[in-house]
């Protein structure tokens, strides 16, 4: 039976440091950002978020991102450590750039429903979501950025050069999971573009 040695554990996975002093940093300031009374906010809207309906089966998307991108990381994190610094640095950018303008700039928008269509399952979901999520600091959308970086680490990584099935359902994930931040009404188209041009 092989002994434990810490400094053989710490050594096989360090590279694990950056994501948890990182994820620290990331839900302290968004914490803060949350409580803040902000003494106004600058309201996101587009004309097309009006023609845009509600779809509540759409939480089911919206609630697999969190497995989707934490999936792809410690993949990497196992697999490949180039390519999982390479994605660690495009999320923790566009993170870090979503903090900065939530906080030079209080935004929120006004597109939720004030009263839920029917009554199921998901609109139960979607509105225990909007009870903990407040509608403030949403620019740029998070959901769509991380998407679009789990998609490109996929798609870049030659691990899955030869497993289209994998790829494919990547990218039917992702779209998926962009839709879903319009159709269940948590952002606006604005944060959705503004989330590719970035």
């Amino acid at each position: 039976m092989k002994s434990f040695s810490l400094s053989k554990f710490y050594e096989k996975y360090k590279h694990g440091i950056p994501v948890l002093l990182y994820m620290i940093l990331y839900l302290t300031w968004w914490g803060i950002l949350e409580q803040k009374n902000a003494r106004s906010f600058q309201i996101i809207h587009m004309a097309i978020d009006d023609y845009i309906t509600f779809c509540e089966l759409f939480i089911i998307p919206y609630v697999l991102w969190f497995f989707y991108v934490s999936i792809v990381v410690i993949y990497f994190f196992f697999h490949d450590r180039t390519e999982y610094y390479q994605a660690l640095m495009f999320l923790f950018t566009g993170m870090t750039i979503f903090l900065v303008i939530s906080t030079i700039w209080p935004n929120m928008h006004q597109l939720r429903l004030s009263q839920m269509p029917r009554d199921n399952i998901f609109t139960r979901v979607i509105a225990g979501l909007w009870a903990t999520d407040t509608p403030t600091n949403l620019w740029p959308s998070i959901h769509v950025y991380n998407s679009l970086g789990a998609h490109f680490a996929i798609m870049k990584s030659k691990d899955f050069a030869n497993k289209p099935l994998i790829r494919y359902a990547s990218l039917l994930l992702a779209i998926s999971i962009i839709c879903s931040t319009v159709l269940i009404k948590q952002h606006s188209m604005f944060d959705v573009l503004t989330a590719f041009v970035m």
